[in-house]
């Protein structure tokens, strides 16, 4: 249970610390954005296709790797067509923290909630080496997404101070769902192997729906490429090495 908290406490607060370069600067050039981005990426299909889906298949079969598989992806597609978007660029000009902007903290809130349960489903699991696994994933997708958070309230005008105040509290309900998900799954073991499949669609509709087409939507696909294919090697170094 203390791993099991320790670890969603850092996958958590890496939103945080995402949101840190923003002390020193205010703006991040788009090609070390995207590049970000897809290193990101390429840590998150690591761990869902070497390290989620293969024990969620030997902890439950293929019909439950199946069923959990298309429901993470249904959930997170059914989130990203009602709940709106950060757009960082388009909205530069907010001269208040409006209703609009308190729409964008609460989606991200909800956003956060499959993130948190796929990390206590991990932790659930048999394979004590899988929860840190996708602590690291879900933390590193965490970090530029607190980034253009903070970015998105301080262009709100919206102070620094209040800026980390809000990417702490929507780290926060990761933690929170991240508990639920694991009580959920050691208190009913038949669902660890539908969890860890729900947390492998979930982190692949994530990736393939908003990581790398951001990535790839301001001219460095090349760059992004390379540093997609550097997060996943180095995922499957730390899983192979420490994990």
């Amino acid at each position: 249970m203390e791993s099991a908290l320790l670890g969603s406490l850092i996958s958590a607060m890496a939103t945080v610390l995402g949101a840190v370069p923003l002390l020193f600067v205010k703006t991040l050039s788009e090609k070390w954005k995207d590049i970000l981005i897809a290193f990101t990426a390429g840590i998150m299909v690591s761990a869902s296709t070497f390290g989620l889906m293969p024990q969620a298949l030997e902890e439950s079969g293929m019909i439950p790797l199946t069923i959990g598989l298309l429901v993470g992806i249904l959930v997170l597609d059914l989130i990203e067509r009602n709940i709106p978007h950060i757009d960082v660029e388009n909205r530069a000009g907010i001269s208040s923290f409006d209703t609009s902007s308190l729409l964008v903290i609460i989606a991200l809130c909800i956003h956060n909630i499959p993130e948190g349960l796929s990390t206590g489903f991990s932790y659930a699991s048999q394979n004590e080496g899988l929860g840190p696994m996708v602590a690291i994933s879900i933390g590193a997708q965490n970090m530029p997404e607190g980034l253009v958070l903070a970015v998105f309230l301080i262009n709100s005008r919206v102070s620094k101070a209040k800026s980390f105040l809000v990417v702490f509290l929507t780290g926060l309900m990761e933690m929170i769902s991240a508990v639920i998900g694991y009580f959920a799954a050691s208190y009913i073991e038949w669902m660890i192997g539908y969890g860890l499949a729900f947390a492998a669609g979930a982190m692949m509709f994530i990736v393939y729906k908003e990581l790398i087409p951001e990535s790839h939507g301001h001219g460095y696909e090349r760059p992004s490429t390379y540093s997609f294919i550097a997060g996943l090697l180095i995922m499957v170094y730390i899983s192979y090495f420490f994990v």
